[in-house]
């Protein structure tokens, strides 16, 4: 079952909105995950040391959290790895056929009211709302 948990969600919501406009504002990108790790990647244009950084700080995320609160971070992550590299391959087509990733479209773009983010941002929820009931309602 899932958590409610509203006062992180609130402060995690507040951090990746802080991200998202320090990075306009810094470098005038969008904080897209999947633009900001495909320049990790060749060809690379204009360093790798702010992308680098922002994977990098991505992952050290859950063990500051762990050094703040003194309690590990709790994460269900599948064991199955035919799943994880079936579900890592359709999350990176997806994030390419879309142009952009759930953060960039959704954070950033509804944010621009950008047309083409509030129909990728409807399409995704769409998804992974259907996921969902699928796996706890039909599969599960």
């Amino acid at each position: 079952m899932t958590e409610f948990t509203p006062i992180a969600s609130l402060i995690g919501g507040a951090l990746i909105g802080l991200a998202a406009v320090l990075l306009m504002l810094m470098q005038g990108r969008i904080a897209g995950i999947s633009g900001i790790a495909s320049r990790l990647l060749p060809p690379w244009r204009g360093g790798i040391a702010g992308p680098l950084g922002f994977v990098l700080g991505l992952a050290a995320a859950p063990f500051a959290v762990m050094l703040a609160t003194g309690a590990p971070v709790r994460q269900a992550v599948s064991s199955n790895l035919a799943l994880m590299v079936a579900a890592g391959l359709l999350v990176g087509f997806g994030s390419v056929w879309g142009n952009g990733c759930t953060s960039g479209h959704g954070v950033c773009g509804i944010a621009r009211l950008s047309r083409r983010s509030l129909v990728a941002t409807a399409v995704f929820m769409a998804a992974g709302i259907a996921t969902v009931f699928l796996v706890r309602h039909v599969w599960g």
